[in-house]
């Protein structure tokens, strides 16, 4: 009986070692999205994201809120490297223990408490457990737990530059999208502050098509991605990608505007990552959705429009075909939104806001601020 009960936890071992140093892989090397829901990094995220969310949501300050949400992305990696590193001294040890304890010491050490420790030591290749292996087996093991020890620091360094580096490069576009669409960026904005130059806002488009590319790469690639937060409270990589869809859905449902083939390339490849993307984060799409655009909205979107020197008019036949783009996005922005507590974009904005760039909390000259958003002129 107790040699069967040692097999049982040396096998129980073993398969705790492959579970992790599959997912490990998977999560850190492989460059692509993987099916199944039996992940162990996908189950930790949506057991640990809920009880996080949901803590932070009580907190009644808005700006105690965020910073509660912006620790979370950071903070599930390392604690995510830790249960990896506990898991493979875990499964090293039962694999030892199933052995028949194979590492001895100079201390009378007994029982799969000292295998633990033994693990852990030579996991970390710290050195100090003074453990002798009595058997080839046991050599090769504590050889290869070593080497899986370095190799796993090496692989977390190099892990997080890239990480970080793709972060860097989502957030550098949103910060410039400040200034061109406003804060918090609108639809409405982008489209009046371009009226005078859709040429311009074509080649702008152009460069929102290759950041929706790359999103949908680095975000596929690394998911953890999603739930690092921008710096300001009012900017998203949620946000900037529904602004791009919905101007590009104004511009596609109009016949003869001068960047529509441009806005129908970003919209494509922004659909592409939002719908990819809502397979990452959530299980089902919502039944209903908010409506975000009213028809009291869509009038003032017009007019707003039109003053900025766009001589549109949008007939009943314009609208449904707004509404056809709208609904093929929207339900995976708003569950994203909803998962992961980001504010949804909105298609008007209030035009005297102040841009991000406008604001200081030690100077802020008064001819600025008599200013509308968005007309100043640089």
């Amino acid at each position: 009986m107790w040699f069967d009960a040692r097999i049982l936890v040396g096998v129980a071992g073993v398969a705790l070692l492959v579970l992790v140093l599959r997912d490990a892989f998977e999560t850190m090397i492989l460059p692509r999205r993987l099916h199944g829901s039996l992940r162990f990094t996908r189950l930790y995220f949506r057991g640990i994201w809920p009880l996080w969310s949901g803590w932070a949501g009580r907190l009644r300050a808005r700006a105690r809120r965020e910073n509660a949400l912006s620790l979370f992305g950071p903070l599930s990696m390392l604690l995510l490297f830790v249960l990896w590193a506990a898991v493979l001294m875990f499964g090293f040890g039962c694999l030892y223990w199933g052995l028949g304890s194979p590492l001895q010491t100079s201390e009378p050490l007994r029982g799969l408490a000292k295998d633990m420790y033994l693990s852990g030591v030579t996991l970390l290749t710290l050195g100090i457990g003074g453990a002798v292996p009595s058997t080839n087996l046991a050599r090769v093991l504590v050889v290869i737990e070593g080497g899986l020890g370095l190799g796993f620091v090496a692989i977390i360094i190099s892990y997080l530059p890239v990480l970080y580096s793709g972060f860097s490069r989502r957030e550098a576009n949103i910060a410039m999208l400040d200034a061109r669409a406003g804060s918090p960026p609108t639809a409405a904005e982008i489209l009046r502050r371009h009226a005078a130059d859709l040429g311009r806002l074509e080649t702008y488009l152009g460069e929102w098509e290759r950041w929706a590319a790359e999103l949908l790469e680095s975000h596929i690639s690394y998911p953890v991605l999603g739930y690092f937060r921008s710096q300001h409270a009012n900017q998203s990589w949620l946000s900037a990608l529904g602004v791009m869809l919905d101007a590009c859905a104004v511009l596609v449902a109009g016949t003869e505007d001068a960047c529509m083939r441009q806005a129908q390339l970003t919209f494509a490849i922004a659909r592409h990552a939002i719908v990819d993307l809502a397979q990452l984060y959530i299980r089902r799409l919502p039944a209903s959705i908010p409506n975000r655009l009213p028809p009291e909205d869509r009038e003032q979107l017009l007019r707003r429009l039109q003053a900025a020197g766009l001589d549109w008019t949008w007939d009943e036949a314009y609208v449904q075909r707004l509404n056809a783009l709208r609904q093929m996005y929207e339900p995976h922005l708003c569950a994203i939104a909803a998962h992961l507590r980001l504010d949804l974009p909105r298609w008007l904005g209030d035009p005297q806001a102040l841009d991000n760039w406008q604001r200081s909390p030690w100077d802020r000259p008064p001819a600025m601020l008599s200013r509308p958003s968005g007309d100043l002129h640089f």
